[in-house]
């Protein structure tokens, strides 16, 4: 038997139709009345934290000069990599030879800049990066420029002469020889000089020739030989030779003999201080000052002392530098080697650290414990 389907009418399905809309309408309206549904709230990234790790910059490599004139010397580096952070900057020192001041100039992210100098100076220099976060880098090698003194013409100074050597190196007197130098156009003499070991040298002389008959005045007297050429451009100075045995004999005469042997000499005598000057949350800055308190000139001096603290140097003017462990090592540049009695050399420092930069108790000279 056949079922038969009864169809909804147009009329049912308009009344089915309207009571769903009106049930929506309803809970559009309700929805309207509640307010909009608070958003979800967003999710927060964790903060970052900047990496204080004591990880410096690496040291500047390829430190060169690209241009040279009688007024500044223009300078060029390749980048260091960064260490836990970004490379913010580089300090440049700088000291004319032969002298016991220095310069420092901080420049930013960059790898070439230019110094302002005098004419015909000697000038050493070197360089270091730094971050943000005040981590220092390892001081790049000693990089010695002259400036010229010609301000057009000729402006490229003469090879320094090499082989610079005293004969004898003790007595009253002595002759000094060298090597001839080179230039470009041609040495027309060479200037001879004294040095004190502490920032004075006297132009003894000038000559053609390659030796100079020089007296001994100290009782360790240093000399050095600069090469010039006609436009009055001199060189890199030559190596340094030490003479001894300028000083009369105490208690007799200068043009008498000589002892058969000398009384030996006093004991070393110094005082020594240690000065933080700056510290910040990982680094410090300071300043050893060794001061000769004896009656004859300290040579040669080597500092050693030990940290009370965590501190490691990374730079240092004024001296090389050593370091282990706690024990520092601070030894003289060519130009400083000597403290008069009563005078005083000064070495200056940048270093890292997280434990109070605390001083060393005992600062030595030679060996020798030096009074605070």
């Amino acid at each position: 038997m056949q079922r038969s389907r009864t169809l909804p009418s147009p009329l049912r399905l308009a009344a089915v139709t309207a009571t769903a809309l009106f049930a929506g309408a309803l809970l559009i309206a309700a929805t309207a009345a509640a307010g909009p549904a608070p958003a979800a709230a967003p999710s927060t990234p964790a903060p970052s934290v900047p990496n204080i790790s004591p990880m410096p910059p690496s040291t500047p490599t390829n430190f060169r000069a690209t241009a040279a004139t009688a007024s500044s010397v223009t300078l060029a580096w390749d980048a260091s990599t960064r260490g836990c952070c970004a490379v913010s900057g580089y300090d440049i020192g700088y000291m004319p030879a032969f002298n016991d001041y220095g310069y420092s100039v901080a420049v930013g992210n960059v790898t070439t800049t230019t110094i302002n100098t005098s004419p015909g100076t000697e000038y050493r220099f070197w360089i270091s990066a730094h971050d943000d976060l005040g981590h220092r880098s390892g001081t790049s090698q000693q990089l010695t420029v002259v400036t010229p003194v010609a301000t057009s013409g000729d402006t490229t100074p003469p090879a320094a002469p090499a082989n610079l050597a005293a004969n004898p190196t003790s007595g009253a007197r002595t002759t000094l020889t060298w090597s001839v130098a080179t230039d470009n156009v041609g040495v027309t003499g060479y200037n001879v000089y004294r040095f004190d070991g502490w920032f004075t040298s006297t132009l003894l002389g000038t000559t053609s020739a390659t030796s100079y008959s020089a007296s001994v005045v100290s009782a360790r007297d240093q000399f050095y030989v600069r090469a010039r050429d006609a436009a009055g451009n001199v060189s890199i100075a030559s190596n340094v030779v030490f003479v001894t045995g300028g000083s009369p004999v105490p208690g007799g005469s200068s043009s008498g003999p000589a002892p058969s042997s000398s009384p030996p000499a006093p004991p070393l005598s110094c005082r020594g201080t240690f000065t933080n000057t700056s510290v910040w949350a990982s680094g410090f800055v300071a300043d050893v000052t060794v001061t000769n308190t004896g009656t004859t000139p300290i040579v040669d001096w080597v500092i050693t002392f030990s940290f009370g603290g965590d501190q490691h140097i990374t730079q240092s003017w004024n001296a090389s530098w050593t370091q282990t462990a706690a024990t520092a090592t601070l030894t003289h540049a060519t130009w400083n080697r000597i403290i008069p009695p009563g005078g005083s050399v000064t070495v200056g420092m940048y270093g890292t650290r997280t434990a109070p930069p605390t001083p060393p108790v005992t600062i030595y000279v030679n060996g020798v414990a030096c009074s605070s």
